[in-house]
């Protein structure tokens, strides 16, 4: 059976909740009404681990937290992030000391809160030394604005440059079946440090929790009609992995996500992850079996079904992929 798990010292449900889905990128997100109700009912089912960023939903994410929890703000441990930089036509990445101090003031203001558990640069400036971010990040946690400091999409060798500099919390990348790239480094150096991994899109954006079948019926603004994995050529043969994959969950009486998350839990002690939603049942679904170890045979299994060599496509267009700074498969 699967334990809870610790971030920065403090245990947590090992499957938390990641919010962007009520503001942004897939599907259309629900009303302000359901947003507040699927937050205080994922308080009270459990999830006490809750992920943000400043620029999900170019701050609408922070500020539906800080109104749907403020009262209840020792319920939950919280992440957000900073660095990605979206304003008007411009796009890119800034974690220069003081564009830190300004963004972490800000989303202190959206949550409603004056202490953020977990603050993440949510990418890697490529133009400012990490060290100088990594210091700037210290001094929060000092002054006592920050719990911890994380890193998001960055490489085994940074997380050793930063972590040089100041104790790195955890690193959040993409984990699943189907986006093996932490096997490539991130996940041993983390276990080596004492950091948690934190594995986004752990059902594959849906893919593996039976949520995507028909990519016309998405409507025109879901992110994953960017990515090469969802395109005409691909998607094809990537929805035959999501079907027999769904067959063996099926065989092992669990739903795909529920399947899905606990192949990433067993990835690792020192693994969580958070899945998002912007659904109340699909919400219950994935944290009903949180505890529930998956067989190791069944494990091998997906392993072969599933992985970097049976995926077709690479998960972001070219563009996209300038600012991700994770190991690549060859």
């Amino acid at each position: 059976m699967i334990e809870r798990r610790a971030i920065n010292g403090r245990e947590t449900n090992p499957v938390g909740l990641g919010c962007m889905s009520l503001s942004w990128a897939y599907g259309t997100p629900p009303s302000e009404d359901y947003a507040l109700q699927l937050l205080n009912r994922a308080l009270d089912l459990g999830y006490d681990h809750l992920d943000t960023a400043n620029i999900y939903g170019l701050g609408h994410n922070e500020t539906l937290i800080g109104k749907a929890l403020k009262g209840r703000r020792s319920e939950f441990f919280l992440a957000t992030k900073m660095g990605i930089v979206v304003d008007g036509a411009r796009r890119g990445v800034d974690c220069k000391p003081e564009t830190i101090r300004a963004c972490v003031e800000q989303s202190l203001t959206r949550l409603q809160t004056d202490h953020i558990d977990l603050y993440y640069m949510h990418r890697r400036d490529f133009a400012t030394p990490i060290e100088e971010s990594m210091g700037a990040m210290a001094d929060l946690v000092r002054e006592g604005k920050i719990g911890a400091v994380g890193l998001s999409e960055m490489s085994a060798e940074t997380l050793r440059r930063a972590h040089a500099v100041h104790p790195v919390a955890a690193v959040q990348t993409e984990y699943s079946l189907w986006t093996r790239n932490p096997e490539l480094g991130v996940l041993q150096t983390c276990a080596e440090l004492g950091v948690t991994l934190v594995a986004f899109s752990p059902v594959a954006r849906g893919v593996l929790a039976n949520g995507v079948r028909d990519m016309a019926a998405l409507p025109d603004n879901d992110l994953r009609h960017t990515m090469p994995r969802f395109n005409a050529d691909n998607w094809p043969r990537n929805l035959a992995l999501a079907d027999a994959f769904n067959a063996i969950a099926a065989r092992e009486g669990v739903t795909p996500a529920q399947l899905s998350l606990a192949w990433v839990l067993s990835r690792g002690s020192h693994v969580v992850t958070i899945p998002g939603t912007a659904s109340i049942p699909h919400l219950e679904e994935n944290i009903a079996r949180w505890d529930w170890e998956i067989p190791a045979a069944t494990a091998a299994e997906l392993d072969a079904l599933i992985n970097q060599s049976t995926v077709s496509g690479p998960r972001y267009g070219a563009v996209i992929q300038q600012t991700i700074d994770t190991e690549e498969f060859a």
